[in-house]
């Protein structure tokens, strides 16, 4: 019955919505990725560096290469390893050699494609069965620095702080406390070639990512726009009797067609006393007149996130408590965005917020604001989040307040472009205002 009803909300939706809401995939150009490598060599001038791609697939799933490793190169296929030579500017790939079965079964990779070299930009594309040598070769002409990712990696909806996290939970237990398989490479590679100094690159290439180049601006603000599209979707389609898993497949529809791969991460669809965890991602409850639903969604579009959270009434109204806390949490996420230009740190922010809420006679019930995490490969991006904005950053701000005592939470989110002169908000098209929202809830009915 679930399966039945989340089919015909969906057939629903794509029959409804206008066309130009959706979007096509970009494809990077060659020239793109190799600007990316160029300024790193400008940072990273002597050595080797190594990266490699995924190898894992996730389950029922559309494979998603390696952040690092992606961008770098734009290249999709698995069990890849890329070796940069600053000195010489080279880029080179190994890939494993396919049997024809593995070409039936999974397409040819790059190594099998005749154009594969020119397309990508590489300056040369060798069987994964010379990595070994080549790196043998490359160790025995002088004494030299070979350049790891010896930080975690970050995958799309983690950090990597929080991956790190994650395996010191996973090691609580001594059954599962085998070392990663970036951990592993990096032992391997030691052990094999002791002659190497070895050193990390992660915070060169965070600091390379932290600031979106043009494309990857152009990419997030399409991204932006879908993502906002597929919420007010998830609104439009909100009333009492309807299960959270609806909710959030009026959502995932939009963006499907849109072009993404899926979500940035597990959609959050929580009503009731759900909307005040934090991360919950079960979408199994009914809700129901009176309450309000939290949703927290992004799309996973060309490799770049995004993150909105909206927060409204079930039944189109919000209660007298609602709508209190709302304005409270809307004032203080209004207050950051007007601040939010190159050179302002937490700080200013904070202060700015403070000063807002006096003059309005608003008790802003112990939220601060300030400048919230990231993204942009990773939903959680990569970057130091301690300096002062700069133009090019992308980061979400997300004021909240919960009661779970009352059965209610609040958060408003939306997913911020350091311009300039000032801001761009991204999610813009997701209405936020209390009259907006009361009135597109009711709309859908």
């Amino acid at each position: 019955m679930r399966k039945w009803v989340c089919s015909v909300l969906l057939l629903f939706i794509l029959i409804q919505l206008p066309a130009d809401v959706f979007c096509q995939r970009t494809v990077y150009s060659s020239e793109a990725f190799a600007r990316r490598r160029a300024r790193l060599f400008e940072q990273v001038s002597e050595g080797i560096i190594i990266l490699f791609g995924e190898c894992h697939l996730q389950p029922a799933a559309h494979f998603r290469q390696d952040n690092d490793f992606y961008y770098f190169t734009g290249v999709e296929d698995p069990h890849t390893i890329l070796v940069m030579i600053p000195s010489t500017q080279e880029a080179v790939l190994f890939l494993p050699r396919q049997t024809d079965r593995e070409i039936r079964y999974e397409g040819p990779n790059l190594l099998a494609d005749p154009e594969g070299l020119v397309t990508s930009g590489l300056t040369a594309v060798y069987d994964l069965s010379y990595f070994d040598e080549y790196l043998a070769r490359m160790g025995s002409r002088k004494p030299q620095t070979m350049w790891l990712r010896l930080s975690p990696r970050d995958v799309v909806d983690n950090a990597r702080w929080e991956n790190m996290l994650f395996i010191g939970r996973k090691n609580r237990t001594h059954y599962n406390d085998q070392i990663s398989i970036d951990n592993y490479r990096i032992q391997k590679l030691k052990d094999r070639y002791p002659v190497f100094n070895f050193k990390d690159v992660t915070p060169f290439i965070d600091d390379l990512r932290l600031i979106k180049t043009a494309e990857e601006i152009e990419v997030m603000r399409r991204n932006g726009k879908l993502s906002a599209e597929a919420v007010k979707e998830a609104m439009l389609a909100t009333r009492p009797g309807v299960y959270e898993y609806e909710i959030e497949a009026a959502a995932m529809c939009v963006i499907l067609k849109g072009g993404a791969k899926g979500a940035a991460y597990p959609p959050i669809v929580g009503s009731g006393p759900n909307s005040c965890v934090l991360h919950y991602n079960r979408s199994s409850r009914l809700a129901q007149a009176g309450e309000v639903v939290l949703m927290d969604f992004g799309a996973d579009l060309d490799y770049l996130c995004m993150d909105i959270s909206r927060t409204w009434p079930v039944s189109g109204t919000f209660s007298k408590a609602q709508r209190e806390a709302y304005r409270v949490a809307l004032e203080v996420q209004k207050a950051c965005i007007e601040v939010y230009k190159p050179g302002i740190t937490t700080q200013d922010v904070r202060d700015h917020v403070t000063a807002v809420m006096k003059q309005k006679s608003i008790d802003p019930r112990g939220q601060r604001g300030g400048i919230g995490h990231y993204v942009g490969m990773s939903v959680h991006d990569v970057g130091d989040r301690g300096i002062p904005l700069q133009e090019g950053m992308v980061f979400a701000i997300e004021p909240g307040l919960y009661y779970p005592e009352e059965g209610f939470g609040i958060r408003i989110e939306d997913t911020i472009l350091i311009t300039k002169d000032g801001c761009e908000v991204l999610t813009k098209d997701v209405p936020k205002e209390i009259d907006e929202v009361e009135r597109l809830v009711k709309k859908g009915r």
